[in-house]
């Protein structure tokens, strides 16, 4: 089991940048990557960045070069750096861990809300 809790999420005017932030905890050592994903009202949840152990990094075309998917040395943690933010970057943002048996556990997510 692997456990998610997040932070970071808030409200932005356009153009600005928040800094998403997710730890993980138990069974830390089965991680193989770890990620980003969102849900907007009446859409489905979607990819918005990932990033495996191994440094291998997979964006939303509709974020390359705005966010950025960062590790922590120990592994555990996923940060989201996001710049020149949109409003319809707007959602609820899940962390997402993957296991190496294929497993995805999630956090409870954190709204970000981009509005003048």
């Amino acid at each position: 089991q692997v456990q998610l809790v997040e932070s970071g999420g808030g409200l932005v005017q356009p153009g600005g940048s928040l800094r998403l932030s997710c730890a993980a905890s138990g069974s830390i050592f089965s991680i193989a990557a770890m990620g980003w994903y969102r849900q907007a009202p009446g859409k489905e949840r979607e990819l918005v960045a990932t990033k495996t152990n191994s440094g291998r990094t997979n964006y939303a075309d509709s974020v390359k070069g705005r966010f950025t998917i960062s590790r922590g040395d120990a592994k555990n943690t996923v940060y989201l750096q996001m710049k020149s933010l949109k409003p319809e970057d707007t959602a609820v943002y899940y962390c997402n861990t993957r296991t190496i048996l294929s497993r995805d556990y999630w956090g409870q997510g954190t709204q970000v809300t981009v509005s003048s």
